[in-house]
């Protein structure tokens, strides 16, 4: 068992600081224990509390809680534990001070886990009804490989309240440091004004914000939003707005990284998307983190699904290596709800996880990591914060997201940007990134994944996505010169020729079009998915000489289906000749008709350009290797902020 130290301070009348829970010694605010905002659904308690719903926990703050008599609560819980072993591994830390002011006759107890998920009472303590102040210093040794710390709070007879809690060190900050923040927005005034105004709103993120800057790059302005005059009374001159044409996310995000580099002496930098709902909190555990860590370092928020709160969709990715494809980081889930599994039953969640990169949804960046290699590609949107995150591990800069640190993001499961105009950007900016960072000559299983993905598209029926890819190829071949001469006009074009061919237009609903010819009974047959290398091999020639036969002449004007969203697989569909498809945010739907004419000249061009593709690939690795300085340098950005400013 953990060796621990708890004292029992002196009554107190008022609530304490961070400074009050610890008077003996300085101390630095690492993470305050917050409860659920007034009318959060029971889901989205359980990120704060783990609790009985037949005896809630009560609050008239949100940092307060009054436990029932003869209840307990558990605050082992996405926000209100402490992840113990990130902070073991990345910091100075040895220890950290649980400290809070609780009234009533009741208990307080201490429990920490281990890697695998099992629990170990560490230390505990007893209140008598009188307001007091607790005290608990926690070694941070046995965490190194995973594991957190919480508490739970007993009542006895009576009820028990907790008027404030928080995690802190028992040391100052292991280096100076100063915040700056980047809002990249576009069109969503609204939403970046409620970003600002959560920012405002809490007294110790406001307190630590040097600047904010906003890059607006929409028609729709935030400086005309509801709202806005108001908050930037509330930041009192720490707002930093500058309005620009649309380069991106890699754009507005680099944009709010050359202001704070050239208007501020911010020590950290955190970029933040302006369509997320913000715990406060989060980013005073970030900042907080930065200044303990053994060495700069980039740290970003994991994300919650703003679609279903409950929801943690992910901690941490990887890019892999092989095909140059993201996926979840080793030993974690996507779409873990709280609500259906708590931290204590959850024990996947406790193994500390290492990531390659972290989101720009949220993400704290040194200046000097700027400093040493500059901002992000200019690729519009998709890849940059990888690639960046891929660039600073590589220069040296350790990278890691930290639970407990969170925003709510739409997830991608709501939208699907592998196709229609978004594909353009995912595939180029793959090649551009693996071609940057990947350790094999001709990019490994790379290009064989892309082809797969072609003919995927094909037999799906999936003409302009497809088209779309053979676009990014050509421009990827162009070399890194055709970068920053793209970046304003590759949205546009992508947007025009998304429309080329009946998959990339949508219709409001199937019901505009005739009934499918296909009966219900029939369309089962098709539905079922072929599961071994035989089946899956039979469906797929199948598939490829259905495409070359002629359709039904009824087909191009009759659907012979319609299929949702997530029914839209490619067993399915190649074998039909049309068919309405659901999009993945249930808006609308595409008519994908069958063109034996466009199927064969589309692969017959995929097949000619990947083999390009394998042949210059060695030579355009080392091209853009070359250039990568001057594709990432301040100079060359702020040479296409000023074409930007002029263009509009």
């Amino acid at each position: 068992m953990t060796t621990t130290q708890n004292t029992v301070s002196p009554e107190r009348v008022s609530e304490p600081s961070a400074a009050d829970l610890t008077p003996d010694k300085a101390v630095t605010l690492l993470q305050r224990v917050i409860m659920p905002r007034p009318g959060d659904p029971l889901k989205v308690r359980s990120l704060y509390v783990d609790e009985d719903r037949t005896r809630r926990v009560k609050s008239t703050s949100r940092r307060d809680a009054t436990v029932a008599a003869g209840a307990e609560v558990s605050f082992a819980t996405y926000f209100n534990a402490f992840p113990a072993s990130y902070w073991r591994r990345w910091t100075v830390l040895q220890t950290v001070v649980l400290g809070m002011t609780l009234s009533g006759p009741g208990r307080v107890d201490v429990y920490r886990s281990k890697a695998d998920g099992s629990i170990i009472h560490v230390t505990g303590a007893t209140t008598e009804g009188q307001h007091r102040t607790l005290e608990f210093e926690l070694d941070l040794t046995p965490f190194e490989d995973g594991g957190w710390y919480w508490f739970d709070v007993t009542a006895d007879d009576a009820p028990v309240t907790v008027h404030q809690a928080a995690w802190s060190a028992p040391q100052e900050p292991a280096r100076e440091a100063r915040l700056s923040i980047g809002i990249c927005t576009f069109n969503r005034p609204d939403d970046c004004v409620a970003a600002l105004v959560a920012l405002a709103g809490d007294d110790v993120v406001r307190e630590q914000i040097g600047t904010v800057v906003v890059a607006d790059q929409g028609s729709r302005k935030v400086r005309d939003a509801a709202g806005f005059t108001e908050v930037e009374a509330a930041l009192a001159g720490r707002l930093r707005l500058v309005e620009q044409g649309n380069l991106g996310g890699s754009g507005g995000f680099s944009r709010t990284m050359y202001e704070s580099l050239t208007h501020t002496d911010a020590t950290h930098h955190l970029l933040l998307d302006d369509d997320v709902q913000i715990e406060p909190d989060s980013i005073a555990r970030l900042f907080a983190f930065a200044r303990f860590t053994k060495t700069p370092m980039v740290v970003g928020g994991q994300m919650l699904a703003l679609q279903d709160r409950s929801v943690l969709h992910t901690m941490g990715e990887v890019v892999a290596p092989d095909k140059f494809f993201w996926r979840a980081a080793p030993n974690t889930e996507y779409a873990h709800d709280f609500a259906k599994q708590s931290l204590r039953k959850s024990t996947d969640l406790h193994r500390r996880i290492d990531v390659d990169y972290t989101g720009w949804w949220m993400c704290l960046v040194p200046r000097e990591t700027m400093e040493k290699q500059g901002f992000a590609l200019p690729v519009f949107i998709k890849w940059d914060d990888a690639e960046y995150g891929i660039r600073a591990r590589e220069n040296g800069y350790p990278v890691a997201t930290l639970p407990g640190a969170a925003v709510w993001h739409l997830s991608w499961s709501d939208k699907d940007d592998t196709a229609g105009w978004q594909a353009y950007f995912h595939t180029r900016n793959r090649l551009v990134a693996a071609a940057l960072h990947t350790q094999y000559k001709h990019g490994g299983s790379l290009l064989r994944d892309t082809f797969k993905f072609d003919l995927k598209f094909l037999i799906m029926l999936q003409y302009a996505t497809a088209a779309l890819h053979h676009r990014a190829y050509d421009d990827f071949l162009a070399g890194p010169e055709r970068l920053f001469p793209l970046l304003p006009t590759a949205l546009p074009t992508a947007l025009e020729h998304q429309g080329d061919y009946p998959d990339g237009r949508v219709i409001p609903s199937s019901s505009e079009l005739p009934m499918p010819s296909m009966g219900a009974v029939k369309a089962e047959r098709f539905m079922k998915p072929p599961t071994t290398p035989v089946t899956i091999g039979r469906t797929l020639l199948a598939a490829l000489a259905h495409n070359l036969r002629p359709p039904k002449a009824e087909a191009a004007q009759r659907p012979e289906l319609n299929i949702s969203a997530q029914d839209a697989r490619w067993f399915l569909l190649s074998r039909l000749d049309s068919a309405t498809v659901g999009t993945a945010d249930g808006r609308g739907v595409t008519f994908r008709r069958r063109e034996p004419q466009t199927f064969r000249q589309m692969l017959a061009h995929s097949v000619r350009t990947h083999w390009t593709l394998y042949r210059e690939f060695p030579r355009l690795r080392e091209e853009y290797r070359r250039h990568l300085g001057e594709l990432t340098s301040p100079e060359n950005w702020n040479r296409a902020f000023e074409q930007s400013a002029a263009g509009r």
